[in-house]
This record gives structure tokens, C-alpha cells and sequence, in this order.
């Protein structure tokens, strides 16, 4: 072989080496591409996916649950089952509790306390507190009318009891509306007492809820007076004819 066809040969050689070698490292930076690319997408697909984990355990955290023991202090017990641990309402309740006196409505706090607005409601729709007589009226110091017990004795109850809530920094001012209970913190039912005029009381007692309209109502029977006077039997038979709950 002539040494300028030579030279030409080792040029086209070299040449195709050159191109070789641009056409490998193109398809390496291809590869890289893609790889970083793919890796981007596996990162954004993570962040995705944890931020869904994390809405679902938000929206799907168990929220409050509520126990409700056996009563085991005797008593005489209207047995209509127990509510169920997890509250069916979180929010507002709307109720209206009839009385052969006048209607009295009032708002239910779910959200601040939703294991008693919970058996509250539980027990209005049992009709547990249908033709139950409320049987203690107090004035004074302290001024409410207490409902709730199917017995009308003050110890009457559902057969279960739970704790006590929404009570730091409570107070007892007229319309408010609040669980009775023993001297155990641990030891709310199906009594709850109304406030007709603001009341002196330690925050030891559930506030579950306020009165919207019927404090006329409440003022009349408090007015007709109890037997015996300051703390007894409204002298006047006040009976929860039903208890209503919104949309219900």
C-alpha cells in the first residue's frame, strides 16, 4: 500500500474511533440522564407517597374514645345498652328536651365533650328519658333543676358511668348545661342538671352543653318553688315528655 493511501487509512481509522467514542459517551450521558431522571421522579414519587400516608393517618387517627364502665354502686338502673366507644358527633348537636312545662332547647358540645354529648344522645334515642319526672330543684347559691334519673329518686341511673369533662376554668353560669354526678369524678350517667340563674360551683361537673331558648321556662318552675324549699321536688311536677335531637 502506497504511504498516502496509508495515511488516508489511518485518518478514516482514527476518525471512526473519534466517532465511536462520541457516539458511546452521547449514550453514556443518554443513560445518565434518564438514570437521574428516573431518580427525581422516584424522589417526588416518595415525598407523594409519604405525604398520602400522612393525610391518611391524620384523617384516619382514632379520634377519642369513650369507656363506659358497669355502674357498680347500686342504684336502680334502666337498662337500654351502652353507647358506643367511638362518639358519632364531633361537633354541635342541636336538642330540644320536652317537658310538661315547656320546651327547653339547647346546643350539645361534641367537640368539647363528646364522650358525654355521645351518651347523652345515645340515651335521648333509646327514649331512656321519655316520662322521667326531674326530681331535684335547688335555689341559692346553687340554682338548677336536675333531670335525667328514670327512678326520681337520685339514684337512678343507665348501669354504666364514665368520666368527667371539658371542666378546667368551667363555670356554672345561667344556661349552662352540665352532668350531676357523686362525689367520684368517675361517676357520670344519665343525670344532668339545667342553670336557671348563675350558680356558685367548683369545676368538678361536665359541661356538655349551653341553653338556646326555654330559660323562661326554667324560671317559672323555679319560681313555683321545691318541697322541701331551697333544695327538693319541684312542687310543680316538671316531666321530660322526649328528648329530640336534630336531624335524628
Amino acid at each position: 500500500m502506497a504511504g498516502k493511501d496509508r495515511k488516508k487509512q489511518l485518518a478514516r481509522q482514527r476518525y471512526e474511533r473519534q466517532e465511536q467514542r462520541r457516539a458511546q459517551e452521547a449514550a453514556k450521558a443518554r443513560r445518565l440522564k434518564v438514570i437521574g431522571s428516573v431518580a427525581a421522579v422516584a424522589v417526588v414519587v416518595a415525598g407523594v407517597a409519604a405525604f398520602m400516608v400522612f393525610k391518611k393517618d391524620e384523617s384516619t387517627a382514632a379520634g377519642p374514645r369513650c369507656v363506659y364502665e358497669p355502674e357498680t354502686d347500686g342504684g336502680e338502673v334502666k337498662d337500654v345498652g351502652t353507647p358506643p366507644g367511638e362518639p358519632a358527633h364531633t361537633g354541635i348537636v342541636q336538642a330540644t328536651v320536652k317537658t310538661s312545662q315547656g320546651d327547653v332547647e339547647m346546643q350539645l358540645y361534641g367537640d368539647k365533650a363528646p364522650c358525654t354529648v355521645n351518651s347523652f344522645v345515645f340515651l335521648a334515642q333509646k327514649n331512656y328519658f321519655d316520662k322521667t319526672e326531674c326530681h331535684r330543684l335547688t335555689s341559692g347559691g346553687l340554682n338548677v333543676l336536675q333531670c335525667g334519673d328514670p327512678a326520681a329518686s337520685g339514684r337512678g341511673g343507665p348501669g354504666y358511668r364514665f368520666t368527667t369533662e371539658n371542666t378546667a376554668g368551667a363555670t356554672y353560669t345561667e344556661g349552662t348545661l352540665a352532668m350531676a354526678r357523686s362525689d367520684s369524678p368517675d361517676s357520670n350517667g344519665s343525670q344532668f342538671f339545667m342553670v336557671y340563674k348563675d350558680s356558685q360551683l367548683k369545676p368538678e361537673y361536665t359541661v356538655f352543653g349551653k341553653i338556646t331558648k326555654g330559660l323562661d321556662v326554667l324560671g317559672k318552675i323555679a319560681k313555683n318553688g321545691s318541697n322541701p324549699a331551697g333544695d327538693g321536688k319541684p312542687k310543680k311536677k316538671v316531666e321530660i315528655q322526649d328528648v329530640t335531637i336534630a336531624g335524628k
